[in-house]
């Protein structure tokens, strides 16, 4: 039968309409401590840029001169190798510490939970609390709310271009940023990305917030992967709560047939992401025990024992009243994620310590492997790539593992490199075909400098003769 048949039939809609979000400011231990987070945070970001070591920015990754500054340590494109090791050492971190406390990192250290945090402070500034708020969106336009909705913004669009403004300034030194901008003489590249950070930072914190959380991030989607039933989760404790319902103060809520939820939503209310933890653990939860605040502080006012929605483990309330209850923090998963952390951050620090500010790299000439000489001395022709990773300029000596075979002519040729230069050095070496035993050798070519003798680097190559 066909629609049109039935003109009065609703259509099913298979989307629901976004529904404005108003979370309940809350007080207590995990409130607190989120923002503590938030402050200690977002100084980090926004103080970073301004300090200074010796005569340049302590953090600084200066692309147009291929130099990356992190306080004393100057990076080059070649230690890009760090880059990717502290990416691997970060993705382990996640899967560690969300075997452990679930998604802790979403509630207390994400950007994006960060500076919504920071963007709703701003809104309770403007226009109140959640009551407030929810009345003033319902209300119609009339000049107090125009008065109120335009501070928010004005104070929303500040805070926004600050950010794009701080993110610049870590690949632009940020007094020549800022002197740019009061000149009206910022490059193209600086106000593209000042802008569309600064828009990205409004877009997520001001108006997506749970939504980017729920629909756009990919952590959401793979935790699960991550969990097990000793991970500690927030949770809530159907059997002592269940069935809920209302009643006074001081009942004892089994004399009436209730447990100790009193349905006054309280967790609903200040869930950033609007989700209901007694229906049990859900994707869209990012961890941040506002509903444990919000939940303790009933249960205070009423005189029962806190802890309704709490940090537990699936063991633990499956467990109940047995001693395997405890949480398992040492198990077999933590176990293998500790270790291979604490291997990759010891091998990272030992290998940051261990660096070297010189490198080499020795290629053969393509165009010719080898030239018989009029004196009979075979000779091959390398291009040495010297990669000075220093602040200063320095001069290297080159030579080879065994000069009294393998000459280079002109004899101990010097270069100069300049600081976080890549240096390609034309050098010939030549060899008596009497003392060739194989049609193919292995030649080392060692670099050192001139100011320091401790300070060299050595690569192989391969020497080519005359086939017998």
């Amino acid at each position: 039968m066909s629609h049109a048949e039935h003109p009065a039939e609703a259509e099913e809609s298979y989307y629901a309409a976004h529904q404005k979000i108003y979370p309940r400011e809350i007080a207590g231990r995990f409130a607190r401590l989120r923002t503590r987070a938030a402050w200690i945070l977002l100084g980090i970001f926004y103080g970073l840029p301004w300090l200074t070591w010796h005569d340049r920015q302590a953090i600084l990754f200066d692309l147009p001169a291929r130099k990356f500054h992190l306080f004393a340590l100057t990076l080059w494109p070649q230690d890009f190798i760090f880059l990717a090791w502290l990416l691997v050492i970060a993705a382990l971190s996640l899967f560690f510490f969300t075997a452990i406390a679930g998604r802790i990192w979403c509630g207390y250290a994400c950007p994006q939970t960060v500076w919504t945090e920071a963007y709703l402070w701003m809104e309770r500034v403007t226009e109140g609390n959640r009551a407030q708020r929810m009345r003033l969106d319902a209300a119609p336009w009339s000049s107090r709310k125009l008065l109120r909705k335009s501070a928010k913004q004005f104070l929303w669009i500040v805070f926004s271009l600050w950010t794009g403004f701080t993110f610049v300034a870590f690949f632009t030194p940020v007094e020549q940023l800022a002197k740019g901008i009061v000149a009206l003489s910022l490059g193209g590249w600086e106000t593209f990305w000042m802008l569309f950070y600064a828009l990205a930072t409004y877009g997520n914190a001001g108006f997506l917030r749970e939504q980017v959380c729920k629909y756009m991030c990919p952590y959401a989607r793979f935790q699960s992967a991550m969990f097990d039933h000793d991970t500690l989760i927030v949770t809530y404790d159907a059997e002592r709560g269940e069935p809920r319902g209302g009643r006074r103060r001081g009942l004892a809520p089994r004399s009436v047939g209730l447990g100790d939820c009193t349905d006054c939503t309280l967790c609903v209310q200040v869930c950033p992401t609007g989700i209901d933890i007694r229906n049990g653990l859900q994707y869209e939860c990012i961890a941040c025990a506002s509903c444990i605040d919000a939940c303790n502080g009933v249960m205070k006012k009423m005189g029962y024992p806190q802890g309704l929605v709490r940090y537990d483990t699936q063991h633990a309330i499956e467990q109940r009243g047995s001693s395997a209850n405890r949480p398992r923090i040492l198990r077999p998963r933590v176990l293998i994620y500790g270790v291979l952390l604490a291997l990759l951050v010891s091998g990272f620090v030992a290998a940051l310590a261990l660096r070297r500010p010189l490198a080499l790299d020795v290629l053969h000439d393509r165009n010719t492997l080898y030239r018989v000489l009029d004196s009979g001395e075979i000779e091959n022709v390398y291009l040495l790539k010297i990669m000075n990773k220093s602040e200063t300029s320095r001069s290297f000596v080159v030579s080879t593992s065994a000069p009294e075979v393998y000459r280079i002519d002109p004899q101990r040729p010097i270069f100069t490199v300049g600081a976080g230069e890549v240096f390609n050095a034309a050098v010939r070496v030549r060899r008596d075909d009497r003392e060739q035993d194989a049609d193919v050798d292995t030649i080392r070519f060692t670099i050192t400098a001139t100011d320091d003798p401790q300070l060299s680097a050595q690569a192989e190559g391969r020497f080519f003769g005359e086939r017998e």
